[in-house]
């Protein structure tokens, strides 16, 4: 799913679709390389105010990302706070914070606060007051429901209809995908086909991780005239921590 392409992935598309379409706060979740930030970029452009912040790290950082999406939509309170971007970095923290707050109540808009690192008490008390301030819907992205993945957030998320689950792929699936990728990557070996099983075996149907292992085959390193070595490659992929979002 980080190939930038989206594979069989339809039906979880439309979910997210309706789930943003209906301005209500949902959470999703999924396995680290299973494509939630994809499916969610392929879907935001249909959705104008729908302020997007990749890194949801720290409130600081949510807080100057919203500054930004405002001023890139013309909020007219950010125009009047900030000349340009450049501008937003000069605020303190409780400065900044006033004004995004201000510029929520402006119109209708929707957050998505993605690549969650479990969010403090005080970062879920801060998404607290977005969604009762302005009555804006905030989406938090997480790889699970449980706590040691959405953190303090997981109480504003408690009814199964506030969730929205990307899982791995299915045994078919993920080969047909596994497939395409070694296709698009122009993949050979006089083992390819074993290598195909493993990858299959060691990924679980996880997009992320059959696309890391395939282009980790192409490598000098793991090449041996025209064979894989399937077995360092695998090591080295499960030192190196799998996949990503």
């Amino acid at each position: 799913m980080i190939s930038g392409f989206i594979f069989e992935r339809e039906e979880e598309r439309q979910r997210i679709d309706q789930f943003l379409a209906k301005k209500r706060p949902f959470l999703l979740f999924g396995p680290s390389g299973v494509g939630k930030t994809l499916l969610l970029r392929s879907v935001l452009s249909e959705f104008r105010t729908v302020l997007y912040c990749e890194d949801s790290s720290t409130t600081n950082v949510v807080f100057r990302s919203l500054a930004q999406s405002l001023l890139r939509l013309e909020s007219p309170r950010a125009r009047k706070a900030f000349r340009d971007e450049a501008a937003i970095a000069t605020k303190s923290a409780v400065s900044l914070k006033g004004i995004v707050m201000d510029a929520l109540r402006e119109r209708e808009y929707s957050i998505v606060l993605d690549h969650l690192k479990r969010p403090s008490y005080a970062f879920a008390s801060g998404v607290r007051e977005i969604m009762g301030w302005g009555s804006t819907p905030v989406t938090a992205v997480a790889r699970s429901s449980h706590m040691e993945d959405t953190g303090f957030l997981q109480a504003l998320y408690g009814d199964r209809s506030q969730k929205c689950e990307i899982q791995n792929f299915d045994d078919s699936t993920a080969e047909h995908f596994a497939r395409e990728m070694i296709e698009r990557r122009g993949l050979s070996g006089n083992n390819i086909a074993e290598f195909l099983n493993k990858v299959l075996e060691f990924s679980a149907g996880n997009p992320g991780a059959i696309i890391t292992m395939v282009d980790m085959a192409r490598y000098p390193k793991y090449r041996s005239e025209d064979h894989i070595k399937i077995s360092p490659l695998y090591i080295d992929y499960r030192m190196g921590g799998g996949a990503s979002r």
